[in-house]
């Protein structure tokens, strides 16, 4: 599998980063059997959050025989410092390890989230602490919306975040507003070295109201491999994304494993995509 690295950081990530959101609801077996499909697909990045069900239970077993060789990534849903500071070390042990890579400030998708988190008893500063303490490496940033680009380039000016996480497709690429948005983000990481990476990337739609949600993804995912293999071609072919995290369904899995390996042109990953009626943002509306 192809490694990019994460920017300042140096790490030589796969480009398919371990989405392990997808261990949320889970049993161990079935859990084992994705994360040993993953490490056998040649993925060395794994990327988990404290809100992700049991998915941190469920890779604390590995920890023992994989954790030095593996980037490890974790994230905090809380905004206040004492409260982010009791979950990251919840998180740690879950995980059975005394250190992460990477702790991301998650779901910081406005001005009002980035506010909270960042400001006086902030999450962030917990984050720092934790850096300083030597049991998380770096920190970054995460989120979804319409407005996540530009928020997360307002983050990377209040603090040099080490990577932001952020949505990008081919379908968010043609709205202008985002568009735009997006770039200046990209030209802000570049200037500091900050890892990017992006979500989304096989979200066709949002589930349609009553619709039969047939896989544990919180958007109604593309499921047929031409059309996966054309969206994971598609945001690969832009080189300052670092990695993309895999689906949150373990089914999906080896279809993201077979596209990275069987990459068309961006080109061709339009006019595959183009001929779906349904393929939206999944920010119309976005779950609570």
């Amino acid at each position: 599998m192809e490694k990019r690295r994460l920017g300042r950081l140096g790490h030589q990530s796969s480009v398919l980063i371990y989405g392990a959101a997808a261990l949320a609801e889970v049993t161990q077996d079935v859990a084992d059997a994705s994360i040993q499909e993953a490490l056998d697909g040649e993925i060395n990045h794994f990327d988990v959050a404290a809100s992700y069900g049991e998915a941190e239970l469920r890779l604390g077993p590995w920890m023992p025989q994989i954790r030095d060789r593996i980037f490890l990534a974790t994230k905090t849903g809380r905004r206040d410092r004492e409260s982010a500071w009791r979950e990251l070390n919840a998180s740690l042990e879950r995980l059975q390890t005394d250190r992460v890579d990477l702790l991301q400030l998650h779901a910081i998708g406005d001005l009002g989230e980035l506010d909270l988190a960042t400001g006086p008893d902030g999450a962030l500063e917990a984050a720092v602490r934790a850096m300083d303490e030597g049991i998380v490496g770096a920190v970054g940033v995460t989120g979804h919306g319409e407005e996540a680009a530009q928020t997360h380039l307002e983050a990377l000016r209040r603090h040099p975040f080490a990577t932001v996480l952020t949505p990008l497709n081919p379908v968010l690429w043609r709205d202008d507003t985002y568009r735009t948005a997006y770039r200046a983000l990209v030209d802000e990481a570049r200037r500091q070295d900050a890892g990017l990476m992006t979500i989304k990337t096989v979200a066709r739609r949002n589930w349609p109201q009553g619709a039969d949600q047939t896989h544990t993804t919180w958007y109604e995912p593309l499921q047929q491999q031409d059309a996966i293999t054309a969206a994971v071609s598609w945001v690969l072919a832009h080189d300052e994304v670092a990695g993309i995290p895999t689906a949150g369904d373990v089914r999906l899995l080896g279809m993201l494993l077979e596209a990275e390996r069987n990459r068309i042109s961006p080109e061709a990953a339009e006019r595959e995509l183009s001929g779906d009626d349904h393929y939206a943002s999944p920010f119309v509306e976005m779950p609570i």
